[in-house]
């Protein structure tokens, strides 16, 4: 029996035409969240398909269990390497409370104590998103009379896994009520929309709380621990001084390097986007477009090279595994509703992506980063790439018949 019957004989007329009928989209949530209703479409065109939305969401949000997993083991690992560092003195807080009442080390060679500290930053944030983005979620879809299906699970995962674990809560929830409400609700809920929520959300922080997104002070969560990223050390300094600094390759591609909670990791990253790909959620278009972006962009600013601006001279291969480029490549450039859907369009939507991240993070001196800015410029364009694309389609097919 579904949710709909079972109410429906509590109560007559529940779901239509009761007093509780614009509560119904409520329970439906959770009767799509446990399984598949079965609804089949009622006018053309008949489009049938094993993968159901459903299916998609869950495979995204199951790929994202590996930087999940190392992002709270290298949280931890920051975080407890600092206070070895800065000594007993700087261990303090309700986290450190219950990590010794449980009698977890803060040794950071405790791998089980790394992810039980980094999981202690990794819930209060996750379930702010939830809570705070779920209430906005439920509020459209009652007003709306539709259902709230799994989209918002994979929004909140990425945002969440995008953050600084130093994010304050409030700030948290304020910026997955501005990407699900402006992102997304908007222009109509999941499917509808245009721009990756969890990427609006994440600018608007940006750009509203600067202090709290970026600096030294922001991404190893231990008061008074000050440590700049490897991406603004290769911007001051050029990307040869990461050695100084402890930073190998190596070290940015299996994630053991400050950065936003679960970006890291370049390996897990990996991981995801294998996963995608071989249950076709992701199109290797995409990625092949971005990566062939990146790659021709910065041979040709290695080519012309800079006195002044050392970034000039970083290769492509340390782009690739600095800041959130691993993670935007298999999360948001393949995420489907926001990308070019035409199948060259998605090659020029990749390679659009790719180049810009790389012009901004090279001539842009204020934003080292910038896969997030890339990825939403990108997102602008996509409709007008497909257009254009289609265009070009309509008239190669006419010349044939003329």
């Amino acid at each position: 029996m579904g949710l709909r019957s079972f109410f429906d004989r509590i109560e007559p007329n529940f779901t239509k035409g009761g007093k509780y009928e614009k509560l119904f989209p409520v329970y439906e949530m959770v009767e799509s969240f446990i399984y598949t209703p079965k609804t089949v479409t009622t006018v053309a065109p008949h489009a049938r398909s094993f993968v159901d939305m459903k299916r998609i969401m869950t495979y995204v949000v199951i790929a994202t269990i590996p930087c999940i997993l190392w992002g709270m083991w290298n949280t931890g690992y920051q975080a407890n390497s600092a206070l070895a560092v800065m000594g007993s003195e700087a261990a303090t807080g309700w986290r450190i409370a219950i990590l010794q009442a449980f009698g977890i080390s803060l040794d950071p060679a405790s791998a089980f104590g790394n992810v039980m500290h980094g999981l202690l930053y990794f819930l209060p944030i996750y379930i702010t998103t939830l809570v705070a983005g779920g209430i906005f979620e439920v509020i459209f879809a009652t007003v709306r009379g539709h259902e709230v299906n799994e989209g918002f699970l994979v929004t909140s995962m990425l945002y969440t896994l995008i953050l600084p674990a130093t994010t304050p809560l409030w700030q948290v929830a304020l910026g997955i009520i501005f990407g699900v409400v402006i992102g997304k609700e908007v222009f109509g809920g999941t499917g509808k929309n245009f721009l990756n929520p969890a990427l609006v959300g994440r600018a608007f922080l940006y750009f509203a709380y600067p202090a709290a997104m970026s600096g030294d002070a922001v991404w190893t969560p231990v008061d008074g621990f000050s440590g700049a990223t490897a991406l603004a050390v290769s911007a001051a300094d050029g990307y040869q001084a990461l050695a100084a600094e402890g930073i190998t390759w190596w070290n940015a591609f299996y994630g053991t390097i400050q950065g936003s909670f679960g970006e890291t990791s370049t390996l897990a990253c990996i991981i995801g986007l294998a996963f995608l790909l071989l249950t076709k959620i992701a199109n290797y278009r995409l990625i092949v477009g971005c990566l062939a972006g990146t790659i021709a962009f910065t041979w040709l600013l290695n080519l012309i090279g800079s006195d002044t601006n050392p970034m000039f001279a970083m290769p492509w291969y340390w782009h690739v595994v600095l800041g959130g480029y691993a993670f935007g490549l298999a999360f948001m450039v393949t995420e489907p509703v926001s990308a070019s859907h035409t199948n060259m369009g998605r090659y020029v939507y990749g390679a659009l992506i790719g180049v810009m991240v790389v012009l901004i993070r090279v001539v842009n001196p204020a934003f080292p980063e910038g896969m997030m800015l890339a990825i939403l410029f990108g997102n602008v364009f996509a409709p007008l790439i497909d257009y254009f694309v289609v265009q070009a389609n309509i008239k190669r097919r006419a010349r044939r018949h003329v």
